[in-house]
């Protein structure tokens, strides 16, 4: 094994980084498997223990590791990472990071407009909405539990197939999703939410709230995502 330099203008620990990056790239560590403890790495690339903290600090804070209380470090799962600067498709987001993006619709009805549908939507009182609910999956896993609300200018999404990208569906009808608002908090996942995104009840989650504007500036729908943080990141 090639040693770390110590006379390198490169920090010991950027070094160690980037070697464990690539151990981990090689499949030398894989996705799931536990990276030896903090004293063989230690001993390992005869570093101080406060480099291997470090670069394992580093790498966590990046996402390629995680720790787990009580039993060790880990290499991550990857995740998928969208840029909310731009208006993507989930299936985009997906490609572009090498995963395979799939939908499962769970209902397409009218219902009636909720207080935020009136307000976001610019609708009249007594409006119903179209509701669309689905999960994203990647790779077969459940990531997103999606609930999009639309006016009823977009009745014709009933009689769609919704099981692909949304958004390909709304250019065919010649709209072009351009801008959006967000909103990101935390939610905990009900029974039923745990059950569609195959986490336990109460689990943790991402929640984004996005109202999302056409070509014309119009508002096309506002948008309720419940996300799994443990598959999915949002670069700002």
């Amino acid at each position: 094994m090639k040693k770390l330099q110590s006379d390198s203008s490169s920090p010991l620990y950027h070094q160690l980084m980037l070697r464990l990056a690539e151990d981990i790239e090689r499949g030398v560590y894989s996705v799931g498997s536990r990276i030896p403890p903090e004293h063989e790495l230690e001993a390992l690339y005869q570093v101080s223990r406060v480099t291997v903290r470090r670069a394992l600090a580093e790498l966590t804070s990046e996402g390629l590791l995680e720790k787990k209380q009580g039993k060790g470090t880990f290499v991550s799962t990857p995740r998928i990472s969208q840029d909310l600067k731009s208006i993507h498709s989930f299936h985009d987001a997906c490609k572009q990071n090498g995963f395979q993006g799939g939908t499962l619709v769970i209902h397409v009805k009218e219902t009636e407009a909720n207080s935020a549908d009136l307000e976001e939507l610019k609708l009249p009182k007594g409006s119903k909405v179209i509701e669309t609910l689905r999960v994203r999956t990647a790779d077969g896993v459940p990531v997103v539990l999606e609930k999009n609300h639309f006016s009823m200018a977009y009745s014709y999404l009933e009689n769609e197939n919704l099981a692909g990208s949304l958004y390909i569906v709304l250019r065919d009808y010649g709209i072009e999703p351009k801008q959006a608002s967000h909103d990101i908090s935390m939610a905990y996942a009900t029974e039923s939410q745990a059950k569609l995104l195959e986490v336990d009840p109460g689990a943790p989650l991402m929640r984004l709230h996005e109202v999302v504007y056409d070509q014309k500036g119009r508002p096309l729908h506002n948008s309720l995502q419940l996300i799994r943080g443990d598959r999915f990141v949002f670069r700002i």
